[in-house]
């Protein structure tokens, strides 16, 4: 795939997070796509209808206002994507930070794998010491 095919997609994707678009983030991805979350106890998800219960519980959380790009690297078939993420988590459970809440600002680093024009893989790390830091 070219980079700019890339993009499209990877942006496409971000664009229905940004928008709480459940069913369009689980149609990005491929039928056969993992999904994992680094550190989050739902642990690697590769079910259509697990990642869509883990993203209705993540909106439930966590509420983005703002996402600056950093940096993005490329490969033959993947994509490392690092932001800053701005927002409001109102609970902490999808952090593992039961009962805190606050405004947050971390750094989101995401990777996506491609097979056939389509996301293959989303694995996630987010800044979970930052985000403790800035709940209360």
């Amino acid at each position: 795939m070219t980079r700019e095919e890339m993009d499209r997609l990877v942006n496409e994707h971000f664009v229905y997070e940004a928008t709480d678009d459940v069913d369009g983030i689980v149609n990005s991805l491929s039928d056969d796509a993992h999904h994992h979350v680094v550190g989050s106890p739902w642990g690697e998800l590769s079910d259509g209808a697990r990642i869509r219960q883990f993203y209705e519980q993540l909106f439930a959380d966590l509420k983005g206002t703002g996402v600056e790009p950093v940096k993005r690297w490329y490969g033959e078939d993947f994509v490392v994507d690092e932001t800053l993420w701005s927002g409001h988590v109102s609970d902490g459970r999808f952090f593992g930070l039961e009962g805190r809440s606050g405004d947050v600002t971390f750094r989101l680093l995401h990777l996506f794998e491609f097979r056939d024009g389509t996301i293959t893989r989303e694995n996630v790390w987010s800044d979970i010491a930052a985000i403790s830091q800035q709940t209360s």
